[in-house]
């Protein structure tokens, strides 16, 4: 099978799954791709791009586009040769978190529900996102004057999975208890995380900040991607935290990337949008203790047992439970093993084989349908 994977916003943890699957598919897949800017004329213009970039849409099989494509407008211009389209969902802008002061633009929401009729088959990277679609869907609908179209809502149902994304499998099997312990001095706080206000650093800071006052030691990375406005958490930590800061600022190289995740001791999360969380599992599987707040998707990923020592409720706890690990790391080296084999069932040359399989599904469907 020759697939199209058509990707507007190439970066971040859009451009890791369009590159993780196409290396580990067994098709074929060719990347069409558009910087990682302007996200909004994205949604408006990329199937007009991606339109005039095919050479030949004959030529595949199947065609993958993510949430910020206009399906309709692109399977329009492409014409009766266009191959079944899928759907995936990183994002949606139903229930996208807002910044202070933004407007949420409606027609950019309802871009996704049609695009979602009009796709063969429609994926989310988690149970949440694609309730939190549906949900959002239905009250957008509701808010029409009237022709409220709520069927569109069934015939999206009934082609809809969850596919979650894949992560880089980490170089070697992470840790058991009795694995060599960190060859640093103090436990190492792991932020890889996109410098945005959705990722909520205010909290994530703020906890640290007040553990430092109160004497607890630990050392500090903050990696992640950062764009052209940067949350003011983020000025100053070089001052702020002198004496923990390791490292600042994103790793262009994925090799020290993965060299930090692997002197880490804890990944934290304080988002507030969060549809799957590829860098909390990367930093998992490389053997970092999470801890993630009661919400979004991140009680789905954790197995049942850890859900106690990895969730925590509120700011408060978060510190609490920091704390603990931070002055006892070695307590929680077991469970992190364990947590980092469950986090190797998320990597590419697993997740590929389900991608192929719900793929060649959509790809069945489609053409029965047409």
């Amino acid at each position: 099978m020759k697939i199209l994977f058509l990707e507007p916003f190439y970066g971040g943890s859009h451009k890791a799954v369009a590159d993780g699957f196409a290396r580990y598919s067994r098709h074929q897949v060719d990347i069409l791709s558009l910087a990682p800017r302007f996200w909004k004329w994205r949604m408006r213009g990329s199937a007009l791009a991606f339109v005039r970039q095919v050479k030949d849409v004959r030529a595949y099989d199947l065609v993958l586009a993510t949430d910020m494509v206009d399906v309709t407008d692109f399977k329009a211009l492409a014409g009766p040769a266009c191959p079944p389209v899928a759907l995936y969902f990183h994002e949606n802008q139903l229930s996208y978190p807002l910044e202070p002061g933004e407007k949420r633009d409606f027609h950019l929401g309802f871009t996704n529900i049609i695009s979602a009729l009009a796709a063969d088959g429609v994926f989310f990277n988690s149970q949440f996102h694609k309730a939190d679609f549906f949900s959002a869907a239905k009250r957008l609908i509701r808010k029409m004057p009237d022709l409220r179209p709520g069927w569109v809502l069934d015939e999206i149902r009934d082609k809809t999975l969850v596919l979650y994304p894949g992560i880089d499998p980490a170089p070697e099997p992470c840790g058991v208890p009795e694995a060599q312990p960190n060859a640093l001095d103090r436990p190492l706080v792991i932020w890889n995380h996109r410098w945005e206000y959705d990722k909520n650093p205010k909290a994530f800071f703020t906890a640290l900040d007040r553990l430092k006052h109160r004497g607890i030691a630990f050392y500090l990375a903050v990696m992640g991607e950062r764009y052209d406005t940067v949350p003011q958490d983020f000025k100053g930590l070089e001052q702020r935290f002198d004496g923990e800061l390791l490292v600042y600022g994103y790793q262009e190289q994925a090799e020290d990337y993965r060299t930090w995740l692997a002197k880490g001791s804890v990944v934290i999360s304080t988002a507030i949008q969060e549809n799957f969380g590829i860098s909390v599992m990367e930093a998992v599987a490389h053997g970092c203790m999470p801890l993630l707040p009661n919400r979004l998707s991140y009680p789905e990923l954790i197995p049942g047992p850890l859900k106690t020592d990895v969730i925590y409720r509120d700011d408060a706890d978060l510190e609490t439970r920091l704390e603990h690990v931070l002055v006892a790391p070695e307590s929680y080296r077991e469970k992190a093993a364990l947590l980092s084999a469950h986090a190797a069932g998320f990597s590419w040359d697993h997740m590929a084989k389900k991608w192929d399989k719900f793929l060649h599904q959509t790809l069945r469907s489609g053409r029965s349908r047409n």
